[in-house]
């Protein structure tokens, strides 16, 4: 009897790979192992509307529980893989159990980045990456005065914009001179640090965390320069580490995260790896590149299935990312990391603009605030060779849908 295919890791990555595979047609057995002990759910409404209790359960499950009898998924929940006999094709589990694979996916996925400083363990200190953590936060949230938000990337911002709904003070803390300057054009982030200014948060730029002050409970966080804030609340919200610590225990490359090739594969011909644990090679990035997002775990989980179904091809796909914060919806399509050259399109008074970033005059990418049809059309555009020129993107006057229209017909 052939071996299952045994996916390692249930989140959004995961999880697309199984329901990939019947889609393809695939009647092997599959075996989709998470670590937590309930249904495969996605990540982005636990920042957003389930945190500000505006969603329930039924939005944040990826399928309800009758889908994976239905599509005869194997579904391991709470089952944690502890090592990789990979000259017999075995997981070895926590438990004590074993399973044998013809093909493994691993979607380990990433956990936060913990704060390595004095009082990061007190009550009332948390991050936010699980449905556990968003359970945890609710309440606190709903109870809380003072929030400090370390780390201002999407998570922390996301966390903060809901913090300000419910009347909380909010201070941002961010180490570095820009919010989410990790992802975004200058342009962008000093939009939502003003953005969230208005909102009632206090934000401190090019500025740490000392310590982290209470008496078993958190009260208040002492920053790098001296100043004491008050909080009952605090979000560590610093970035995260790619789990790939059992693929390097097995002999597998790691270098900031699970090294694949174009088409998702390690070395090791029968072990693929995908999502926020995979470093795998990106024209959009010039490079290699780990990308934390729901459409990058969806899209390779996409073409691990099409491989494993008969139909193999590169992974390709044009990145695109968003992140809700108050009334703004920021969309990005591609990397605009390296970027020389950043010109607007529309108004930031207006509150709806999109930022064109080229390197070399080359467009690689764009940022849209409140402005979908940019961020559609530029995914459009970045399939192939854009060739929109910064002069171009400029003018607000000059049809990108023309544009489009043109180069399909070259």
């Amino acid at each position: 009897m052939a071996q299952p295919v045994v996916i390692v890791g249930a989140g959004q990555a995961g999880f697309q790979v199984a329901a990939s595979l019947r889609q393809a047609g695939f009647d092997g057995k599959i075996v989709l192992i998470g670590d937590e002990p309930r249904l495969p759910y996605q990540r982005p409404p636990l920042s957003k509307g389930y945190l500000a209790g505006e969603t329930g359960l039924d939005v944040v499950w990826l399928r309800p529980e009758g889908f994976y009898a239905k599509e005869a998924i194997d579904l391991e929940t709470g089952g944690v893989a502890a090592a990789i006999d990979r000259h017999e094709r075995r997981v070895r589990l926590t438990s004590g159990g074993e399973i044998g694979y013809d093909h493994l996916v691993l979607a380990t996925g990433a956990r936060f980045r913990p704060l390595p400083v004095p009082g990061a363990a007190l009550d009332g200190v948390l991050p936010l990456r699980t449905l556990a953590d968003a359970d945890a936060l609710r309440p606190r949230l709903e109870e809380a005065r003072h929030v400090v938000v370390v780390g201002a990337g999407f998570i922390g911002l996301e966390f903060a914009s809901v913090a300000a709904k419910f009347g909380v003070g909010v201070h941002i803390v961010e180490v570095t001179n820009r919010p989410m300057g990790r992802v975004v054009s200058e342009a962008v982030s000093r939009f939502f640090t003003e953005a969230h200014r208005g909102w009632g948060a206090e934000v401190a730029l090019g500025t740490g965390v000392a310590r982290i002050l209470g008496n078993g409970k958190v009260d208040s966080v002492e920053t790098s320069d001296g100043r004491l804030l008050p909080a009952d609340l605090v979000l560590i919200g610093i970035g995260v580490l790619p789990n790939s610590e059992l693929a390097e225990a097995a002999g597998l490359a790691v270098d900031n995260g699970i090294v694949v090739d174009e088409q998702l594969l390690t070395a090791d011909p029968t072990i693929s790896a995908i999502g926020d644990c995979a470093n795998y090679p990106s024209r959009f990035a010039s490079g290699r590149c780990r990308l934390e997002s729901v459409q990058n775990a969806v899209d390779q989980g996409h073409c691990v299935a099409g491989r494993l179904a008969g139909r193999p091809a590169g992974f390709d796909k044009v990145p695109w990312f968003w992140t809700d914060q108050g009334d703004l919806k920021l969309q990005i399509a591609g990397i605009t990391v390296g970027h020389d050259s950043a010109v607007l399109r529309g108004n930031p008074e207006s509150r709806s603009f999109s930022v064109f970033c080229h390197r070399d005059g080359r467009l690689i990418g764009v940022e849209s605030v409140n402005r979908p049809a940019d961020h559609m059309a530029a995914r459009r555009l970045l399939i192939g060779d854009p060739r929109l020129s910064p002069q171009q993107a400029a003018d607000a006057d000059y049809d990108l849908k023309a544009h489009i229209a043109a180069l399909a017909k070259r």
